[in-house]
């Protein structure tokens, strides 16, 4: 199995390294186990649609799905549409995110991004990942979530538990979220991207946990190189 970050080409600018197709088979198997283990995962954050989706992926960064879920309710129902942001201020946001980290720099990127979404797009959330990714707080990550449970976009967000995981199961030594993504990208196939990532999360939150793993009960076990794993459960 290949595990080098790339080889050099003669003009010295590193290539992506080759990955076999034994890895990608390897890892179409993972994800099909997976699958089969938690055929019911799927995002965990509570939204009704596409704005609030973008609302809470914008909450959540340094803040639990259960935090979130928490102050997104009175959110919602005092800010419904694109609009109702753009024309707030971002202090009127405070009282209903104050417990979500970050807080008042959510609250500003959030109208912010409504604000653009309302002049340039009629309200409705962009449908590109690359529009998403211009709005004002909306990073690479945030953009790929969205794009993929909004409109079923093909992309394979890299959270810490889809960045830890992928590396555990040996798929990259990458530590740039980018570049974990551009690597899984090229190991599964697109339709299996969005799947991927969600499972990837469930898995890590569920078993593979960052400090003892609990390697006696994965389904994967015998897939995995267990990559940086120190103690097990």
């Amino acid at each position: 199995m290949s595990t080098s970050t790339g080889t050099k080409s003669k003009g010295g600018a590193k290539r992506p390294r080759a990955i076999s197709r034994a890895e990608k088979e390897r890892a179409i198997e993972v994800i099909a186990r997976l699958d089969r283990e938690m055929p019911d995962a799927k995002i965990e954050l509570d939204f009704a649609n596409d704005l609030e989706l973008l609302v809470a992926v914008m909450l959540s960064a340094q803040c639990t799905d259960a935090m979130v879920n928490r102050c997104t309710p009175s959110l919602f129902a005092a800010f419904r549409t694109a609009a109702d942001y753009a024309a707030a201020q971002p202090e009127d946001l405070h009282p209903h995110i104050s417990r979500c980290g970050l807080y008042r720099n959510k609250a500003k990127n959030i109208v912010a991004a409504m604000q653009r979404i309302e002049a340039d797009f009629g309200g409705e959330l962009p449908r590109t990942r690359e529009a998403l990714e211009e709005l004002p707080g909306v990073g690479r990550k945030t953009a790929g979530v969205v794009a993929v449970y909004a409109f079923g976009g093909q992309a394979f967000p890299v959270d810490t538990h889809v960045g830890r995981l992928a590396r555990r199961l040996g798929f990259t030594k990458q530590s740039d979220p980018d570049k974990v993504e551009e690597e899984m990208q090229r190991t599964l196939p697109p339709e299996l991207w969005g799947k991927g990532h969600q499972l990837l999360v469930w898995h890590g939150r569920r078993c593979c946990d960052a400090r003892k793993p609990a390697c006696s009960r994965c389904v994967v076990a015998d897939l995995c190189p267990k990559r940086g794993v120190d103690a097990e459960t």
